[in-house]
This record gives C-alpha cells, sequence and structure tokens, in this order.
C-alpha cells in the first residue's frame, strides 16, 4: 500500500506553496496526499496536488484578547476531533504542519493519536501556531539557518532545509543571471505582496519619477500594485516617459523573475527564498507591521551575503528609494555581483530535502 501524508497548511501563499512543493515532491516518490486546512481554505485550493481535502474547524486570535484566545482554542480542539475522526479512515504515515491557524488541528490530532508528525517553519522567525506546538512534533525543519522566537531547544533540533519554491521558480536556478549593458535596456520587477502593498504600489512610481532622465529612458518596469493604486501609478508613470506594465497580480512570475535586473519587494520568506533561487538582486521593503519582525529577520540572509539591501518602512522616502535605485541601475557590475551573492545561499532542491525529512519521520 502507498503511504499517505497529511500535509496541513494556512491559507496563505506563503504556507500554500511551500506545502505543494512538497506535495509534488512525495507524489513523485509514489505517496498519496491529503491536504488538511480550515473550510474555507480546503474549497479554494482545487489546483493542490491532493487525492482528499479536509476542511477543519480553526481560529485565530489577536495577541492580548484573552476571549478570543479562548474562541480559538475551542475551534482548534473542535477541529482536532473532527481531524482524528478522517484519520482512523485514512491511517496517515505522517501529518506535515506549514504553520498558520489552520495548519493547528490537524497538528494537534496527530500529537493526541501519537502519529508521527513535522513541521516546517517558512521565516526566520517561529510563527505563533508553530511555536506552540513544536516541542510535541516529532521533527522540525526550516528555511533559514536562523530560527528565532523557537520555544525551548527546538531550534537547536531543527533542520535546515530551505523553502520549497514551486517548479517554474526552481527551474530559475540554472539560469544566469544577465548584467544590464551599460546604454542597454534596465528590467525592473516591483512585487507588492498581499499585505501592506499599498505603500510600494504609491511610492515607487514616483521615486521612479525622480530618477535622472538617462536612467528613465532605459527603464522596463513591472509592477504589482493594489487596484486602487494602479491608473494613479500608470499616470505617473506616463507622465515620466517610463514603460510600465502594471497588475495587481502576475500569474507568469517565473519569467519576469527570469529577465528581471533588480527587483523590489516585501521579504516573506517566500520572496527572500525565490530571489536566492533565482539569482536576483533586490531592494527588500520589510513589513513593518509585521509580528516579531519577521519579514525583517528574512531580508537579512540576503543581505547579509551581500544580495539584498534593506530598506525600512520608516527610513523610505521619494528621495531615499531615488538614490538607491540610481546606485545599483547606474553600476551593472555591482549588480551581477549582488546577483551572484544572492545565489550563494539559495537551497534550491529544499522540496527534495524536506521530502526526505518527511519519510525519515515517518518510518520513525
Amino acid at each position: 500500500m502507498r503511504k499517505i501524508a497529511v500535509v496541513a497548511a494556512g491559507g496563505t501563499g506563503g504556507h500554500l506553496f511551500p506545502a505543494q512543493a512538497l506535495a509534488e515532491a512525495l507524489i513523485a516518490r509514489g505517496w498519496g496526499i491529503v491536504l488538511a486546512s480550515d473550510e474555507r481554505v480546503a474549497g479554494l485550493a482545487q489546483d493542490f496536488p491532493a487525492d482528499q481535502r479536509i476542511g477543519l474547524s480553526a481560529a485565530t486570535y489577536r495577541p492580548g484578547d484573552p476571549i478570543g484566545m479562548l474562541r480559538a482554542g475551542i475551534a482548534v480542539m473542535r477541529g482536532a476531533g473532527q481531524a482524528r475522526a478522517a484519520f482512523r479512515d485514512i491511517g496517515p504515515n505522517v501529518v506535515v504542519g506549514f504553520g498558520g491557524y489552520p495548519s493547528a488541528p490537524a497538528l494537534v490530532a496527530a500529537i493526541l493519536d501519537r502519529r508521527p508528525t513535522v513541521i516546517h517553519e517558512q521565516n526566520a522567525v517561529m510563527g505563533r501556531a508553530n511555536r506552540m506546538l513544536a516541542r510535541h512534533v516529532k521533527t522540525v525543519a526550516c528555511a533559514f539557518p536562523t530560527l528565532k522566537k523557537a520555544p525551548g531547544k527546538v531550534a537547536e533540533r531543527a533542520i535546515v532545509v530551505g523553502n520549497p519554491v514551486r517548479p517554474a521558480i526552481r527551474a530559475l536556478a540554472d539560469v544566469a543571471y544577465v548584467a544590464p549593458e551599460p546604454d542597454g535596456p534596465l528590467r525592473l520587477l516591483v512585487t507588492g505582496g498581499s499585505q501592506g502593498a499599498r505603500l510600494l504600489s504609491e511610492l515607487v512610481p514616483e521615486a521612479i519619477r525622480a530618477l535622472p532622465e538617462d536612467l528613465r529612458a532605459r527603464l522596463s518596469v513591472q509592477q504589482q500594485a493594489r487596484p486602487e493604486s494602479m491608473e494613479a501609478a500608470r499616470r505617473i508613470y506616463a507622465d515620466a516617459m517610463v514603460e510600465a506594465e502594471v497588475a495587481p497580480f502576475f500569474r507568469d512570475m517565473a519569467s519576469r523573475l527570469r529577465d528581471a535586473h533588480l527587483v523590489i519587494g516585501r521579504a516573506g520568506s517566500g520572496t527572500v527564498c525565490e530571489l536566492a533561487v533565482a539569482g536576483k538582486p533586490a531592494i527588500l521593503v520589510p513589513l513593518a507591521i509585521a509580528l516579531d519582525d519577521d519579514q525583517g529577520q528574512n531580508a537579512k540572509l540576503l543581505a547579509d551575503a551581500g544580495g539584498a539591501e534593506i530598506a525600512r518602512e520608516h527610513q523610505l522616502t521619494v528621495d531615499s528609494l531615488a538614490g538607491a535605485l540610481a546606485k545599483l541601475l547606474g553600476n551593472p557590475a555591482r549588480l551581477a555581483r549582488m546577483a551572484a551573492a544572492s545565489r550563494s545561499v539559495a537551497t534550491p532542491d529544499a522540496a527534495e530535502r524536506l521530502a526526505d525529512v518527511v519519510e525519515a519521520a515517518a518510518r520513525g
């Protein structure tokens, strides 16, 4: 009989993309996959390669809200009961959690049933859901060499595997970075992220308008922007005589990342690890309201290697961003060095490494 892995993940791309990459790696090894999440995500993740989807009760809470914490705890335990009932029919060999509160019920159920368990933490700072369960799971894997906020000795036993990326991004590990020619086109990719996207949507076009005319004439910009900010961004680019494509979402991100000379974006774990695999220089703007500054800690992987510059929100202005862009875009040799530095910390085979960890946990 083929082995079954239950993959439990929250509802954001930061959780679902690496979970899907693991699922695909395990399927290639002959495993069957069950996706466990809350009811909403289980219905939305139609492209997830699972034989079965389990919708479980789950809830989150705001720090300092004891009533919300109690309600969330009740919801998670209700979801754990649902998961235990489903596990009796499925008989999973291992349960793998990727964080987010929708992943908690499946892990709690597996812990109560004494089934093999694995947690994968995508960020350099362990998330709250993973933090609560990490002491009780068999194996903890992580994406970054540092794992802050991990309880007890969890960080010491964590296995660094990297962050699994989508196959189209994984393929970029074999594509060499080509620096811009001294008078050739400059391709800038701007990714906003789902959280805090308004700042980049509005600030980046103004910074580009402030660039010297000779740089603007060479620029080609592809920018993700919030829908309410798109028309204003397009007007600014047109006024600055800059070729620009502005959209709320790019489905062909791999090809755009492949062609970019420089990237501006947030510092979510997926973004940072994809930039490393693709070998791209970047200006990273960590989300200021992120809990425990997880994005700032993520960005350090590339910044410490020399592959990215970190621009903190409280210091970011039109002039400061324009200045940083001018220095980088006007220095092709530095861009090439940054690209090589980014790639030096990449883990393109993270999905395979995590699959090895999962199989070892299942064997006991």
